[in-house]
């Protein structure tokens, strides 16, 4: 169940029973729901955290306005996973190779797999990434987009080259085990490159039209873009480009880590009997409580009655495979993993690499120093965020990772 935080606007419901919420993420929420056009109150999930311009694991409903920072530039960034035919039984004991067989398929981190200047990319496009970019009309959008950003061109032209790569920070592919013991492979990521872009370029935007107009706000970073002016009709076509390219993005991905798996272990499997993709920060028009409303996602799963989601841990914690409950209190949505705990420099100074090694036991993963700010102690936990939510999704499979490729 929820607990109430009153506003001077609108109220906050957050789930957030038994998970600790800093004291800056409240001030950020406090501010988000004194915006004349927050419709009927915010969301929070038990996940919540500090984020730029809003809180990660925050649910706003807006009429009339879209704020560009609370979506973020990371847009579209989600998750993806797929159940295969095989069982633990088909794995060998040292999963090394498995995972090295992943680094080979999927660009990640900041490897000059695309050449100096443009990290973590294709240098010579795959077949899969050049198919994926002119199916359907995921070219030509966003070529109308930049004819109108000149802007975004830079971007967009590398746009391409980061169709099927992961990125860094917490994005991550992973190969784990159910309840049952049968293999999934699941990944996280987004947009890229050109979605950070179009991100930071409209934020930006946003902030003209604050200083244009003479409007205070708590923060500047909550800047919005009005309806019915060209720039909030660029950005939505625009932000809709960048979450159909990052669901793209995750599929193709999901087809190399599969080629990978099947290539590691020297057999044939089938996989997508069961498969979820969705989005974690994004914004969509739906109807809640009599009116139709923007509503902006940012690190939170819509979870409407029999959505399929997934909730990751941390890399030595579980993973969820849910249903939604369809709880119109939360807007039909749930958490988008644990949830930060600490900033990534203080994860930095609190913990070592033993620490890491430790807490990351039995998975096959990095386990050095430059990973220590993604170490699980870094994470709320994951146990008390589902039980918090519980009235918001049910649990259809519980994830252990055994394998681990951070970006």
């Amino acid at each position: 169940m929820f607990n109430v935080i009153e506003s001077k606007n609108v109220p906050i419901k957050a789930w957030t029973n038994g998970v600790p919420v800093e004291e800056s993420a409240r001030k950020q929420l406090l501010n988000v729901a004194s915006l004349p056009f927050i419709h009927k109150h915010v969301a929070v999930m038990p996940d919540v955290h500090w984020g730029m311009g809003a809180t990660v694991g925050s649910v706003i409903p807006t009429k009339g306005a879209i704020i560009p920072a609370a979506v973020g530039v990371d847009i579209g960034c989600g998750m993806v996973a797929a159940r295969t035919s095989l069982t633990a039984n088909d794995l060998p004991d040292n999963l090394a190779g498995v995972r090295s067989a992943i680094e080979a398929k999927v660009p990640h981190g900041r490897t000059n797999n695309g050449g100096p200047g443009d990290r973590g990319a294709w240098h010579d496009l795959p077949d899969a990434a050049l198919k994926a970019m002119s199916e359907g009309d995921l070219g030509t959008r966003l070529t109308q987009i930049t004819r109108k950003h000149e802007k975004l061109e830079k971007a967009a032209r590398r746009a391409p080259n980061h169709l099927g790569t992961l990125g860094t920070g917490n994005h991550f592919v992973e190969i784990c085990l159910d309840e049952a013991g049968a293999v999934w492979v699941m990944l996280h990521s987004g947009s890229r490159g050109i979605g950070n872009q179009i991100g930071q370029y409209f934020i930006e935007r946003a902030k003209e039209h604050m200083r244009r107009w003479f409007i205070d706000l708590p923060d500047q970073d909550l800047a919005y873009l009005a309806e019915d002016t060209q720039d909030f009709d660029d950005y939505v076509d625009a932000v809709g480009w960048a979450q159909d390219f990052a669901q793209k993005n995750r599929a193709v991905m999901l087809a190399a880590a599969m080629n990978a798996l099947t290539k590691a272990l020297h057999r044939e499997f089938e996989w997508g009997s069961v498969a979820v993709n969705c989005h974690h920060n994004y914004v969509t028009r739906e109807h809640h409580f009599g009116a139709n409303v923007w509503v902006t996602r940012k690190g939170a799963v819509r979870a409407r009655q029999g959505d399929l989601g997934i909730i990751p841990g941390s890399m030595g914690a579980r993973s969820y495979i849910v249903r939604g409950l369809g709880n119109e209190q939360s807007f039909h949505t749930c958490s988008h993993g644990a949830g930060r705990a600490m900033s990534r420099s203080e994860a930095k100074r609190r913990f070592t690499v033993a620490d890491h090694v430790k807490a990351t036991e039995g998975v096959e993963c990095r386990k050095d120093a430059d990973v220590i700010d993604e170490t699980p102690m870094a994470y709320k936990d994951i146990d008390a965020v589902m039980a918090a939510q519980a009235d918001l999704v049910e649990i259809v499979h519980t994830l252990r990772q055994i394998v681990c490729v951070k970006g």
